[in-house]
């Protein structure tokens, strides 16, 4: 029988970037683990950013381009419920090794996680708008 990890990594595909020993430990683990998952969980992703804005009185669909970026990050700084519940998107994917490894370095690897959650978002402002 397989394990959990097993499917999860099968799930996931391949690692983006290079991991080799000249890169930091936090890199590696953005490269190996964090690029897959949100690649996997990109268009969930949109979605709830959507139903997060909606859901906040319309207010991000009337700004402006620039303001819809910076609207973007904003909400990803301050609201900690939504923020929270994006990370579990990610840690959920995890296996037990990674989530070991995670822990070591959680600060630091969720600022990783959440910039490149809001990079992500802002290069696909044209699908969260339709």
């Amino acid at each position: 029988m397989e394990t959990r990890d097993a499917h999860v990594l099968e799930l996931r595909g391949e690692t983006f970037g290079t991991i080799n020993n000249q890169i930091s430990c936090e890199e590696a683990f953005q490269n190996k683990t964090l690029r897959p998952i949100l690649k996997m969980q990109n268009d969930l992703f949109i979605q709830v950013f959507i139903n997060y804005a909606i859901k906040q009185k319309n207010v991000f669909f009337s700004l402006t381009p620039e303001k819809k970026m910076l609207y973007v990050e904003n909400v990803l700084q301050r609201d900690i419920k939504f923020r929270n519940a994006l990370k579990g998107m990610i840690i959920a994917l995890f296996t037990l090794e990674e989530y070991s490894e995670y822990i070591q370095t959680s600060s630091n690897l969720n600022k990783r996680m959440m910039n490149l959650l809001v990079e992500r978002l802002k290069s696909q402002m044209q699908l969260i708008e339709q």
